[in-house]
């Protein structure tokens, strides 16, 4: 909202006064909207991270002390209190459900786990070796193709219909990516089961052994759900929020979304910090590894720790860390030489002062990492898991979106450095 203050931009000679937005909590923000109109400038921001493309009131972050909150709510709380379909609600619609809001809730997403029978005919499109991002990236997108009624934005109950199909599907469409990847049959969803124990089920059992997927795995799962289900304006969020300003339908949305956190710089962290516990092979080699990191002249660097946003601990990964001890005690590490490195790296990165001191501490992909590799899925699951946990957000974002009264088609502007206007000359001449 509008404060009585304001910013004065002066330039040939000229004031522009623009006014400054104060937000419930986090930096005030300079109202730019009209400086093109008046002074006939744009402003520079590459990435856009000086700059505010929206207002929000589903998440904030507060980098410095490592604050993430879900709608005021902070994310210990809701991860040690709470699970992934009350979290789910909190962030569609604003405030926690009672008790009889939350079972219609979890009756919706339940009851719409599955998929229509015609889209097991759409994964045979793909080689067998297909990446499951890939996979994801296609079936998503061809939702609308099996949808129809659910993909007018303009109609409320439509992008109610699609926000629960989109939640309740995503896990049987990575499921099913999955186990196409690998060659096992699809499995279906089962409606007794709860919304992290039905995906371990889908992805881990085959017809002819029965598999119960373990209360703690299920809750480690779901705290991995809880834990990346929104995150502001993001790279894949602020994909989704600038192709739904086109007026494109959720299912296509939401799978400009999957494609952008595909990229190993936002969705592909958890997967990096596997691949480089498993580059650094064992425990008598982190040593080797640890002085390669502190030389600045050396390209090699760990990760899975510090974070872009949070300069101080990831508040996911305090949470994360209670449920990798809890999964590795479970499971057991004794005969994994990459957990075993990963525990040992952990220790270290906590007590080197070199790390501390430069606040690189293990991040929420590190935690991750370990615990979806000790439950046994392959690094080329970890970003569709990450995108099926982050679709509530996205879904969210999308449709605070579509309700506000100030949005309009995305259109960044730029600085351009090319050529000036030149005169074509034909080919003969050149």
């Amino acid at each position: 909202m509008a404060d009585t203050k304001s910013a004065t931009l002066t330039l040939d000679g000229k004031s522009v006064d623009l006014p400054i937005l104060k937000p419930t909590i986090g930096p005030e923000v300079v109202d730019i909207r009209k400086l093109y109109g008046q002074a006939d400038v744009f402003t520079y921001d590459p990435g856009f991270t000086s700059t505010a493309s929206c207002d929000s009131t589903i998440t904030f972050i507060d980098g410095d002390k490592g604050e993430l909150w879900y709608r005021g709510y902070p994310i210990e709380q809701l991860a040690k209190n709470s699970h992934y379909l009350e979290v789910c609600y909190l962030l569609l619609y604003g405030e926690l459900p009672d008790e009889g809001q939350l079972e219609d809730f979890e009756n919706r997403v339940t009851h719409h786990t599955m998929v229509h029978e015609q889209m097991n005919n759409f994964f045979r499109g793909f080689r067998r070796d297909a990446h499951p991002m890939a996979t994801m990236v296609g079936v998503v997108g061809a939702m609308s193709a099996f949808y129809h009624d659910s993909t007018d934005i303009a109609d409320p109950w439509q992008r109610e219909v699609a926000a629960i199909r989109l939640i309740a599907k995503l896990p049987t469409i990575a499921a099913m990516a999955y186990k196409y990847s690998i060659g096992q049959p699809f499995v279906y969803p089962q409606n007794d089961l709860d919304y992290a124990s039905n995906f371990l089920n889908m992805c881990f059992s085959v017809p002819a052994t029965k598999y119960t997927p373990d209360p703690a795995l299920a809750r480690a799962m779901d705290r991995i759900f809880t834990l990346h289900a929104d995150h502001e304006q993001n790279a894949s969020t602020s994909t989704v929020r600038l192709a739904g300003s086109s007026g494109a339908n959720p299912f296509a949305c939401i799978a400009a979304g999957i494609a952008c956190l595909w990229g190993p710089a936002h969705g592909g962290a958890n997967q990096a910090a596997l691949e480089m516990l498993q580059q650094i092979g064992s425990v008598d080699r982190i040593p080797e590894y640890i002085k390669r990191a502190k030389d600045k002249d050396d390209p090699f660097r760990l990760m899975g720790f510090g974070h872009r946003v949070y300069k101080n601990f990831d508040p996911r990964a305090k949470v994360m860390k209670e449920s990798a001890d809890e999964v590795l005690d479970l499971l057991g590490i004794e005969n994994n030489e990459t957990l075993k490195v990963a525990k040992e790296l952990e220790k270290i990165a906590l007590e080197d002062d070199y790390f501390v001191s430069k606040k690189l501490y293990p991040n929420v992909d590190f935690y991750s990492g370990i615990i979806l590799s000790a439950m046994g899925f392959p690094t080329s699951m970890f970003t569709p898991i990450f995108a099926l946990s982050r679709t509530v957000g996205w879904i969210a974002q999308w449709k605070e979106m579509i309700a506000d009264p100030q949005n309009k088609i995305g259109r960044p502007r730029q600085l351009y450095v090319g050529s000036g206007k030149r005169d074509y000359i034909t080919v003969s001449d050149r």
